[in-house]
C-alpha cells in the first residue's frame, strides 16, 4: 500500500486544488496555490499540515496564495528556476532532470515550456503520479503565452515518456470544451467519442475529470497524437512533421 495520498478540490472559477500527503513522514504539499481559503478548508478537512508548495509556473492563479500560506505554515516553496523572480517566496529552485525527495518519494522535474517559458511538471515515477499544471489537460494542453509551439511540443514529448498508467493531475477544469474541440479534429475516434459522453455525464453529476491517465490521453488527446493517420488526413497534413501537425492543432484550438 502506498504511503502517499492525494486530494483534489475546486478553487476559483475553474482551477483545481491538489494536495499530496506523505502518511509516514506527515508531509503535505499543495500543487500551486490558486486560492488560500479552499486550500485551508481542504487541509482542515483532511487534518493535514502544509509543509511544501510545489509551483509549476508563475501565473497569478497558481501562485496567489504563496506568501500567505508560507507566513501561516512556514512551508517550503519549490518552483521553476527559470521563473524564480516571479514565484513569490520561493526557497528551492528546480529545473528539468533535477530530483529531490518528498518524504519517502522521489520527485523528478520535467521541463514543459510553452505556456510559460519556465513551466515545469513534478513526476513521481515510483508512485506513477504527475502534476503538470497548465502544460497538459484532459483532452488538451495549455495555451502558448510565452514560448513557441516547438517548445511546447518538446515538453509534451517528455511527458509522453512517462509510464502509460501514470495518473496526471492538471490545473484547470477545461475538459468539456477540450472534448468538443478534440472531436472536431479527430471525428472518427470511437474511443474519444465514448469518452466525451462519459465526461458529460460525470460533469453533470458534479464529478471531477482530474486526474486523468497518460494512456487515456494517448488514446484521445489530439495534442499527444499528431502522428495519428486519421488526424493527419482530416487536417490534410499527411506528409508534415509531428511538430507541424501539433502546431496546426494548437492554432485551431486557439480559434475554436
Amino acid at each position: 500500500m502506498s504511503s502517499l495520498e492525494t486530494h483534489v478540490f475546486k478553487c476559483r472559477d475553474d482551477n483545481y486544488g491538489i494536495l499530496v500527503h506523505d502518511v509516514v513522514k506527515n508531509l503535505t504539499a499543495t500543487i500551486d496555490t490558486p486560492e488560500e481559503a479552499p486550500i485551508l478548508k481542504a487541509l482542515d478537512e483532511k487534518g493535514w499540515n502544509l509543509t511544501h508548495i510545489f509551483n509549476t509556473h508563475h501565473h497569478y492563479d497558481h501562485v496567489e496564495a504563496n506568501e500567505s500560506l508560507k507566513q501561516r505554515f512556514d512551508c517550503q516553496i519549490v518552483g521553476p528556476k527559470m521563473e524564480a523572480d516571479k514565484i513569490p517566496g520561493i526557497d528551492e529552485l528546480v529545473a528539468g532532470y533535477d530530483r529531490f525527495s518528498f518524504g519517502l518519494h522521489e520527485v523528478e522535474i520535467v521541463d514543459c515550456p510553452g505556456h510559460t517559458l519556465g513551466h515545469i511538471a513534478y513526476y513521481m515515477p515510483e508512485e506513477k503520479l504527475a502534476f503538470v499544471g497548465d502544460a497538459l489537460f484532459a483532452l488538451g494542453c495549455g495555451r502558448i503565452f510565452e514560448g513557441t509551439p516547438a517548445q511546447m511540443w518538446q515538453g509534451i514529448q517528455r511527458l509522453r515518456k512517462m509510464e502509460e498508467d501514470t495518473q496526471i493531475y492538471f490545473g484547470h477544469e477545461y475538459t468539456l470544451a477540450n472534448a468538443k474541440f478534440a472531436q472536431s479534429v479527430d471525428p472518427k475516434n470511437e474511443v474519444l467519442k465514448a469518452r466525451c459522453e462519459e465526461i458529460e455525464i460525470a460533469l453533470s453529476k458534479g464529478e471531477f475529470t482530474c486526474p486523468t491517465t497518460l494512456k487515456l490521453e494517448l488514446d484521445t488527446n489530439p495534442f499527444l497524437r499528431p502522428s495519428d493517420p486519421a488526424i493527419r488526413e482530416h487536417l490534410n497534413m499527411k506528409n508534415d512533421s509531428d511538430e507541424a501537425v501539433f502546431t496546426e492543432i494548437r492554432r485551431l484550438k486557439d480559434a475554436f
